[in-house]
């Protein structure tokens, strides 16, 4: 399998640049996998798409503000984006013109070393403060980290509320699970009215996502590492309702990939937490997704990856045409004409 069988043309205008408001009056494409057949929506048409069959999944993860300007001892301005924190006092980052040793300062007393740097420009930085002193003064100090294809005029009071899901709780994404942010607290409120069963998990999301997988990790099955938790009670209820054959519909990759790791062939999940690096490719049987809610995903990614997998998953890697010939490849040709935003601020699919 070759990434470039995962590519397809865009125009620069119909990357999202900005919030949509309100939220659920975003389109909604409406993608059947077993048919292949199209209908354009709105998200807040969920309501009377879904029913009480159906599950939905949701990333109750919480983006913080990750990306810190500072300057070395020698003076050279310098940027830092916090991607995972591995102990109270530090965390991996990527960053520019730094190297293992350096020290760089922020205002508000807040200092940091760099502990090692690695071949990919991944790096262990230290700070001078940790735990809840060190959140504050990130929170105080540091800016959302919004993808590098987004030029927001927007300020950070703005950006923090709109780069960030209604029914966020759990620090620790450096980057937004974008498939939740469609959703008003008067929309869940409806869903759960209709007997929509609304559970939550926990991805921490990482730079990785966005990231080109490698052909060593094509190859090898496996992706950058996230963390990720499901609670007791989440799982038994998330094994009953499958037992039960409700639809297990998941908003956004992040909770897809989560489930599929925590469950086996039996339909069964199991509460945890821990590390994933699951890699979902064409080829891949799903154990217990059935839907998904997502947004429309840069091309050469894993993410466009996961989705050709959920619309193709009878089909062998080695038979794979490429994406632009395949079903869900045809949606994304359709959504390209009828002018759909595309990427973190743009419109909505829903797979079924």
């Amino acid at each position: 399998m070759d990434l470039d069988q995962f590519n397809y043309d865009l125009p620069d205008n119909l990357i999202g640049q900005t919030a949509i408001e309100p939220r659920d009056s975003c389109r909604l494409l409406v993608f059947n996998r077993h048919d292949g057949s199209i209908n354009h929506r709105i998200f807040s048409d969920l309501v009377s798409i879904l029913d009480d069959s159906c599950v939905l999944v949701l990333n109750d993860t919480k983006v913080f503000p990750a990306r810190l300007f500072g300057k070395k001892y020698t003076g050279g301005k310098v940027q830092l984006l916090l991607l995972k924190q591995i102990s109270p006092d530090t965390y991996t980052a990527i960053g520019t013109n730094l190297k293992k040793g350096n020290r760089v300062t922020f205002e508000n007393s807040l200092e940091a070393t760099i502990l090692s740097k690695d071949d990919a420009g991944e790096m262990q930085v230290r700070f001078n403060c940790a735990g809840p002193d060190l959140w504050e003064k990130i929170d105080q100090l540091g800016t959302t980290p919004l993808p590098h294809y987004i030029a927001s005029g927007e300020d950070e009071t703005n950006l923090r509320d709109q780069y960030q899901t209604v029914y966020a709780k759990e620090r620790g994404s450096s980057a937004a699970p974008t498939a939740g942010l469609h959703f008003t607290n008067r929309l869940l409120s409806d869903l759960s009215k209709r007997g929509i069963q609304i559970e939550n998990v926990t991805l921490h999301v990482g730079l990785g996502t966005f990231r080109y997988p490698t052909q060593e990790q094509i190859k090898q099955k496996t992706l950058h590492s996230e963390w990720g938790s499901i609670s007791p009670d989440t799982a038994a209820r998330l094994s009953q309702a499958k037992k039960q054959g409700k639809k297990i519909i998941t908003v956004g990759t992040t909770s897809c990939r989560l489930l599929e790791t925590m469950s086996d062939k039996s339909g069964k999940i199991s509460a945890g937490a821990g590390e994933t690096d699951i890699f979902i490719q064409p080829g891949y049987q799903f154990k217990f997704v059935d839907g998904l809610i997502t947004n429309f995903h840069l091309p050469k990614t894993s993410l466009l990856m996961l989705v050709s997998a959920l619309t193709t998953s009878s089909v062998s890697p080695t038979r794979l045409v490429n994406f632009s010939d395949s079903p869900i490849g045809l949606a994304y040709q359709e959504a390209i004409k009828e002018k759909y935003k595309f990427f973190s601020f743009g419109d909505a699919m829903l797979i079924i």
